[in-house]
């Protein structure tokens, strides 16, 4: 029924895709579905995209194996977005048009700017599409009951040529439409299983939590704070201001912030995202604590370490047999597929959109102006290929440990992009010189830092279990990559030979009513 499932969902969302597809020769359909969104289904789509399979899988994991540290976990998730609302939303509607490299370029104009923001784009999201397209061929062999080498491995090119599809036939508005669904199904088949798991111990979170405790095997440590990090405080700070920070600052996200019509349009769509952001980590909490309680954390680590499987472990306890036990589980299978073909055509999509829009049309040395056809024909292109490397690099990692990439996605999110956003927005001085430094030396940091982390090497969840070389005391880079990449802005802008720093300041004044407050230029009121 799963495999029926499955097969049924991606054809039907590939035929929507077809059917809400732009013309050949429509960059402004192509890449913003002509701001068309209300405010509901954008915010729909803004949670789709942001709860992606490996948030949805590893935060429930954790939970499961983790308690109090899992659910910190889950309330950084939402704080991320609720921060992303408040501080950046507006201003990045305002001053985006199509890609990261727009938003950048208002008040750093010139290839320099362009070419970096490509670069931190494909940084940022390529790690997190290798994660999810490699963990898809052991989630698919769990469901399905197939364990062959060559059953995940087919299941990896298959998903990835369709998450291409999404990106390459529907552009912005397929692919909204695309994480509206798989929003939805994850909502209904959440709802039922919590509310399966709460029945279970007669509506009483008390009694869950007990039970979780107890099945946990973690004894008190389970609902207090310190069991996923061993006590380090340091090492828990820096997880969860790089969740904060980097989460909600990654490129596929930032880019839905284009899809709407103005500013209110935004600020109600963010208010939707935070509110399904919400709803869904109480859902994912209440099913965490199930799994621990009802499978066990012994079981749920001998099916993954990291606990990916906790959240279909819970619905197969909680379901029961018959025709209404396999009815359950397949709903949520299907959530989970679809979250699965969702999250990384999102991503696609915005590293094609910056490698046309802002290395193809604009960071070319003595470019002539493209043609909308040949642009879009380069959108194109670029998703076959992005996806492709992406294809081709999980499943050549398919057998290692690669949750490494997640936290190296959100370390670049967090110590490149939030700086770079944030000095561009609000700061006055910034010049072009300071928006290289936060990009690239940020970025850097974060890539020298993280090779000497356990993620990689000396524990044996790592990367390379049989190899010791740590030598970085913390799990993720944040607490020292995320001050660095503000220090190289601040330091770059000070000290950096610009042409034209007061010129920059200027121009930047210029459109600062329009970016902070979506005011038109004085010339065109």
């Amino acid at each position: 029924m799963s495999l029926t499932a499955f097969i049924a969902v991606a054809t039907l969302t590939l035929l929507l895709c077809v059917m809400t597809g732009p013309d050949r020769d429509d960059l402004d359909a192509f890449y913003t579905g002509y701001r068309a969104l209300t405010p509901l289904r954008c915010g729909l789509a803004i949670a789709g995209d942001y709860l992606s399979a490996a948030t949805v899988l590893s935060t429930t994991g954790v939970i499961a194996l983790t308690g109090h540290d899992g659910l910190v976990l889950a309330l950084s998730t939402t704080l991320s977005l609720v921060l992303l609302m408040f501080l950046l939303a507006e201003p990045l509607r305002n001053a985006g048009r199509f890609t990261m490299g727009d938003i950048l370029t208002r008040r750093a104009p010139g290839r320099a700017a362009r070419v970096a923001s490509c670069t931190v784009t494909l940084a940022a999201l390529l790690p997190l599409m290798v994660v999810q397209l490699a963990g898809s061929g052991d989630l698919l062999a769990f469901i399905l009951g197939f364990d062959s080498s060559g059953f995940r491995t087919g299941s990896i090119i298959t998903l990835g040529v369709v998450m291409i599809g999404y990106a390459a036939i529907g552009g912005m508005k397929g692919t909204a439409l695309i994480q509206i669904v798989k929003t939805l199904a994850l909502l209904g088949a959440g709802l039922l299983v919590s509310a399966l798991v709460l029945d279970r111990f007669g509506w009483d979170p008390g009694a869950l939590l007990r039970a979780a405790e107890s099945g946990s095997g973690a004894g008190a440590a389970y609902l207090h704070s310190g069991l996923q990090f061993g006590g380090s405080d340091l090492d828990m700070i820096s997880s969860e201001l790089t969740v904060v920070l980097g989460a909600a600052c990654l490129p596929h996200i930032t880019m839905r912030m284009a899809g709407v019509r103005n500013a209110r349009a935004v600020r109600r769509s963010l208010s939707w995202a935070v509110c399904v952001v919400v709803g869904l980590c109480l859902l994912l909490t209440v099913i965490g604590f199930g799994a621990a309680a009802l499978v066990g954390g012994e079981r749920i680590t001998a099916a993954g370490a990291q606990g990916n499987s906790a959240v279909l472990l819970a619905t197969a306890a909680v379901a029961g047999g018959g025709r209404t036990g396999a009815l359950v589980v397949t709903t949520m299978t299907t959530a989970i597929f679809l979250t699965l073909l969702a999250s990384v055509a999102g991503m696609i999509l915005a590293c094609a959109n910056s490698l046309a829009h802002d290395l193809f049309a604009h960071g070319r040395r003595n470019r002539e102006p493209m043609r909308p056809r040949t642009e879009m024909a380069a959108a194109q292109a670029a998703a076959v290929g992005v996806g492709a490397l992406a294809v081709a690099l999980a499943v050549l990692a398919r057998h290692w440990n690669v949750q490494a990439l997640v936290t190296l996605s959100f370390c670049v999110g967090a110590s490149a992009i939030a700086p770079a956003l944030v000095y561009s927005m609000f700061w006055r001085r910034f010049t072009r010189t300071g928006l290289l430094c936060t990009l690239l030396g940020g970025t850097t940091c974060v890539f020298v830092l993280i090779t000497g982390t356990d993620l990689v090497s000396g524990s044996p969840g790592s990367v390379f279990p049989h190899h010791d070389f740590n030598w970085f005391p913390l799990t993720t880079t944040g607490l020292v990559s995320i001050p660095f990449g503000f220090l190289a802005g601040w330091l770059g802008t000070l000290y950096g030979r610009d042409a034209d720093p007061e010129g920059q300041r200027r121009q930047y004044e210029a459109v600062e009513p329009l970016i902070l407050a979506g005011a038109p230029p004085a010339g065109r009121r």
